[in-house]
């Protein structure tokens, strides 16, 4: 069977993405309510990414300058119901895997080394969780999910009916169906049969168990099972005796196996990422006319504007963690000051921590002098600022407009600064970081 290859229009419904505080709330509340008992993850991340034909393992590689592993991490460790993420890894990684822990502020990893195969490095953080310490992230849990590290998109109603499943009938597996044909070759290499491909299913992850039954059966498994085996859901009826029930997932569920997967992955998150935006504009007439018909603009570009503030409300910042898209709206000049307080709260808040904060400058140009005349301290100074504030996982773009009373020319305008703007936000170039753009 072929691997199934990554694709951009499998878009899951919640990568992990930053959500809503009312949305937050809402899925915790339903979290809590259906699962009450203790549950642990299992991520085992030892692997060498051979297939990806790169130097670093692909659980490693970065996607917008964040490990892919640690959006994996954040799928699990966002839901309040699940307790301790156990993430196994080779032993000369295990500092590189600190490191991400404390960089992007994941409170609820435990890492451990990994053994010689994927069984015994999941058999490594099985047994961490049988240790009775004192330590919050080894208690022993009721039910255990074992994913894949390179399995960054996993939405929570799939994993609250693993979990439940696995507490009711003792395993719990997801799975999809067969993209290619299977088919048995013989020793010469011709065809000698193929399977009938409606009657199977392929097995995914993530997958759940009662702890008690997986550890039985990690420790009645045998040393061909360890070296050679790959379906944790065998080891569980083979030594066990328990059938997994198992559970369709959504398209979502593929793996990042190739390079090209990466490059996939990356325009999910950026495409979840751009669906809202938030406006910060000045209180002038002709600032708050354009925020107006810049929002009826992103509309049409499936971008949804989550508020429009002005100057006036500022010193309300709750609008701030609702996106990860600001566009600023300043008249005749470059208004620093409401820039730094907003990149100060992103600092004291952790918001740029995980994704990458865009921030659009568009300075209105009400006045007579024109684009090509701009003071170069002014462009100078912009450049600068963008370079700062970059540091912290905020990306500066400019864009330059003229105020025009001729009707049709400034709605030419307007649909031209969505476009640049829609294109910043999907984008997120870092090439483009400090320019200033005309539009």
């Amino acid at each position: 069977m072929q691997e199934e290859s990554a694709s951009p229009s499998a878009r899951p419904f919640d990568p992990g993405c930053p959500l809503t505080r009312d949305t937050e709330q809402g899925e915790d509340r339903a979290g809590r309510a259906a699962v009450d008992f203790p549950v642990a993850v299992v991520l085992p991340a030892g692997g060498c990414g051979e297939r990806m034909g790169l130097p670093t393992p692909k659980q490693f590689c970065p996607i917008l300058n964040r490990p892919l592993i640690s959006y994996t991490i954040q799928a699990f460790e966002r839901l309040s119901w699940i307790g301790t993420i156990v993430v196994v890894v080779a032993k000369e990684n295990q500092d590189l895997m600190l490191n991400i822990v404390q960089t992007f502020n994941h409170t609820k990893v435990k890492v451990v080394n990994g053994g010689t195969t994927r069984h015994r490095s999941i058999f490594n953080g099985l047994q961490v969780l049988s240790n009775n310490t004192d330590d919050a992230l080894t208690t022993k849990p009721k039910v255990v999910i074992i994913h894949d590290a390179v399995r960054p998109f996993v939405e929570e109603s799939l994993l609250l009916k693993i979990t439940l499943a696995a507490k009711e009938e003792g395993a719990s597996g997801a799975i999809r169906p067969l993209v290619s044909t299977v088919i048995a070759t013989t020793l010469e290499g011709y065809l000698d049969h193929s399977l009938e491909r409606a009657k199977y299913r392929a097995s995914e992850m993530p997958q759940g168990f009662l702890y008690d039954i997986i550890f039985q059966a990690y420790q009645r498994c045998s040393e061909y099972d360890f070296d050679f085996g790959t379906e944790c859901l065998h080891l569980a009826l083979q030594y066990c005796g328990t059938n997994a029930k198992l559970i369709e997932g959504p398209p979502a569920l593929w793996k990042v196996t190739y390079k090209r997967d990466l490059a996939a992955a990356e325009a999910i998150i950026k495409e979840t990422l751009a669906t809202s935006a938030c406006v910060i504009t000045e209180a002038a007439a002709e600032a708050v006319e354009l925020a107006g018909a810049l929002q009826k603009n992103l509309a049409t570009q499936s971008m949804m504007v989550t508020d429009i503030i002005t100057c006036t409300k500022e010193s309300n910042t709750d609008f701030l963690s609702k996106t990860s898209n600001f566009i600023q709206i300043t008249v005749n000049g470059l208004n620093t000051s409401g820039l730094l307080e907003m990149v100060k709260h992103f600092e004291d808040t952790g918001h740029a921590c995980l994704y990458p904060v865009v921030v659009v400058w568009v300075q209105l140009n009400v006045t007579k002098r024109s684009f090509d005349t701009q003071k170069t301290d002014e462009l100078t100074s912009f450049r600068r600022l963008a370079s700062e504030i970059k540091q912290g996982n905020v990306l500066l773009y400019g864009i330059h407009i003229d105020h025009t009373e001729v009707s049709e020319q400034w709605e030419r305008s307007v649909a031209r600064l969505a476009d640049i703007t829609g294109a910043l936000i999907r984008d997120r170039n870092p090439a483009l970081i400090g320019q200033l753009l005309h539009a």
